[in-house]
């Protein structure tokens, strides 16, 4: 790579990766919200949410690595026009292919990290995403009552607990079992939470069991210890499948199909798999389309707003598009070969505009000059 070439390299790497960190950051709050309720109730608050921001952060870089290519060249290649430099450049016979190649290195080392995310990192972040809020939902030694407030793990079930002392010590406790035919009270000085035999369980010390008889007698028992456990309390299911977006490419293309669940979602695996292969190639049909809405056309004074303002609508029109060739290939397979026509036509009307023949015999026979017009 020449200096030019690296120049020009190093214009558009720097707004990329800024660009990435931003569009990252913006995503990542939003996953946080999403998962608000989860964190604030769940002792582990700090870790929980560190990791699951990381655990998500490929799938985040995979949706928007191509816009953030294109938005980064356009970004560079403006500069450069606003600065003059690339009317220095075709004033020294720089070519506009030549100033193109080092846009497409970037795109395809963009498009090659892409791959790779997809392939490899996605599906194990997705997949250890799910175990770990799988998890942080079913923690019920950190969640399952607040300090001060009534909870409903489950439905006919509450629970209070006035204060919580150290060492998860619960005082003044108040649980109402209604998910029986006769509900059942419990009152408790103090107690804890603990899992026994895999099962949530609750430790009572000094307290009462009372239960209403179908003649509206009131039975009382006193316990100094007592050990009320719940079973299939959570409304997670046991066993979870994992999704599309879980699986690894060989999981996609070869499902199980002595399972109830993949038979039925082998269409949606494949559109997946064949999302995941082609999406990378987004990178580089975006960078050629920033190319040409802004080196096509003559120099003007007056900047290149409306022609940016086009390439950025085609650009949209192009992810939007490969979005809806994935979900119409989930329907019918048949036209997952539509997700790889998308960014390779596109890459080809925009290197054949990029290359023609005309505007390079006009700036050959005219020289320079022709940079003077606005």
């Amino acid at each position: 790579m020449n200096t030019i070439s690296a120049y020009v390299f190093r214009q558009a790497l720097g707004p990329l990766l800024a660009i990435l960190g931003a569009l990252a950051a913006i995503a990542i709050l939003t996953q946080g919200l999403n998962q608000l309720d989860i964190i604030i109730t769940n002792r582990r608050a700090g870790f929980a949410f560190a990791w699951v921001t990381i655990l998500a952060l490929p799938q985040l870089i995979s949706l928007i690595m191509p816009i953030a290519v294109f938005i980064a060249v356009v970004y560079a290649l403006n500069r450069m026009h606003g600065d003059s430099e690339v009317a220095v450049l075709y004033g020294a016979g720089v070519s506009r292919q030549r100033i193109a190649g080092p846009i497409l290195q970037l795109a395809v080392m963009a498009a090659l990290a892409h791959l790779a995310i997809n392939v490899v990192i996605q599906p194990w972040s997705f997949k250890e995403r799910r175990e770990t809020l799988y998890e942080l939902r079913t923690d019920i030694a950190s969640s399952l009552v607040e300090e001060g407030s009534f909870t409903y793990p489950a439905e006919g079930l509450t629970l209070y607990a006035r204060s919580r002392a150290g060492g998860g010590e619960l005082r003044d406790m108040l649980i109402d079992d209604a998910r029986q035919e006769i509900p059942i009270t419990y009152t408790a000085r103090a107690g804890a939470i603990a899992t026994i035999d895999g099962a949530p369980a609750i430790v009572m010390r000094d307290g009462q069991i009372q239960r209403q008889e179908e003649d509206g007698t009131v039975n009382v028992l006193d316990f100094d210890r007592y050990v009320l456990q719940f079973e299939n309390m959570s409304e997670e299911p046991q066993y979870f499948f994992l999704k599309a977006s879980d699986r690894t490419l060989y999981e996609l293309f070869f499902p199980d199909m002595t399972s109830h669940y993949d038979p039925v979602n082998v269409n949606r695996f494949l559109a997946e798999a064949h999302a995941r292969l082609s999406a990378p190639l987004l990178n580089i049909a975006l960078a050629m389309i920033a190319l040409a809405g802004v080196l096509l056309g003559e120099f003007s004074r007056q900047g290149y707003g409306r022609r940016i303002m086009w390439a950025a609508i085609v650009a949209l029109v192009v992810r939007l598009a490969a979005l809806a060739a994935q979900a119409a290939a989930t329907d019918d397979p048949d036209l997952n070969y539509v997700q790889y026509a998308i960014p390779l036509g596109v890459t080809l009307v925009a290197a054949i505009m990029l290359g023609g023949r005309a505007s390079r015999r006009r700036r050959l026979s005219q020289g320079p000059s022709v940079l003077a017009e606005a």
